[in-house]
């Protein structure tokens, strides 16, 4: 396959829900000739696009020449639960997510495009949703060129961790798909597939500034040529 495009893809989160989806299709895309992904330890996945790097994100410095490419996809996140503390959440969902995107822009990479979350305001009453505004605010202060803020709802998918409470929300969910039209439209649940389709198609449009795709511009867009 010949590639016309020889962009590089930088991925963070490539075992997550919505980050593992996205590798794959970042990989199968003729847009990119190189995807480098940050791992805390190699996974099992040879492909002659793919390059993995050990990054310790406590000392993120330390790979900073490698954190060099078109693009920067960045997917970390936790949840209060699963991070046992207000000060662990904010570890994983601000601090490593702002650290690799400095380095990123230090390094000239023109193109961020950040996992959120629908209801991220740094002026919001809820932690995590204060957490997710001002990683959004600080990362628009940066120079990258163009920055996507990506905002899904609930993220429906094959998790490795157990979340009881998600699982039962999203079948009902299902079940009950005739709510969520018209100003309902953007709290339907969000296959994670779907939301990395939408990132891909969003990194083809070759827009600058700072742009917010809500959860359902982000269903249009990863259902275009399905």
């Amino acid at each position: 396959m010949k590639i016309e495009n020889k962009k590089t893809a930088l991925l963070f989160g490539s075992t997550g829900l919505v980050g593992s989806e996205l590798m794959h299709i970042l990989l199968d895309s003729p847009n990119y000739s190189r995807l480098r992904i940050f791992v805390r330890k190699t996974i099992p996945l040879s492909h002659p696009k793919l390059e993995q790097v050990i990054i310790d994100f406590d000392n993120s410095e330390t790979i900073e020449d490698s954190i060099k490419g078109d693009e920067i996809f960045i997917c970390l996140g936790t949840t209060m639960a699963k991070a046992g503390s207000k000060d662990a959440f904010y570890k994983v969902d601000y601090t490593y997510c702002y650290n690799v995107a400095k380095l990123a822009s230090n390094n000239g990479v023109k193109r961020i495009l950040l996992i959120s979350s629908m209801g991220a305001n740094v002026d919001s009453m809820i932690y995590y949703s204060k957490v997710k505004g001002e990683i959004e605010r600080d990362i628009c202060n940066l120079s990258f060129e163009s920055v996507d803020i990506i905002r899904p709802s609930l993220l429906l998918g094959n998790r490795s961790e157990r979340r009881p409470g998600e699982k039962l929300f999203s079948i009902i969910s299902r079940s009950l798909g005739f709510m969520y039209a018209g100003p309902f439209k953007k709290y339907a649940p969000i296959e994670a597939k779907t939301v990395a389709k939408a990132m891909v198609q969003i990194a083809a449009s070759r827009k600058n500034g700072v742009h917010i795709f809500e959860s359902a511009a982000l269903q249009e867009l990863g259902n275009v040529n399905n």
